[in-house]
């Protein structure tokens, strides 16, 4: 499950007790998705990706809009257009 990490400005993802976690910083009431980062034992998963969608559900949830930053989420959002309405 994901959680908002608002202390440290991320959401994280536990999986196998390893992290995956994006980071994000609010501008204009728009969420800039700045970095995001997974163990290197996660990495290959699908772990970032599932962390992206749960991000996702999370906006929709709470009407709020995501702005790519990081060439991760950048790529991420191309690939899934089906995201486009939480896309500021």
């Amino acid at each position: 499950m994901m959680i908002d990490n608002r202390d440290q400005h991320r959401f994280e993802l536990t999986e196998n007790n390893l992290t995956v976690f994006c980071n994000y910083r609010l501008r204009d009431d728009v969420l800039l998705l700045t970095h995001v980062e997974a163990d290197p034992a996660l990495r290959g998963s699908g772990a970032a990706g599932r962390l992206m969608q749960a991000i996702v559900a999370h906006a929709r949830a709470e009407g709020f809009k995501l702005a790519p930053r990081c060439s991760y989420a950048v790529i991420w959002f191309k690939r899934h257009p089906d995201t486009a309405d939480v896309v500021a």
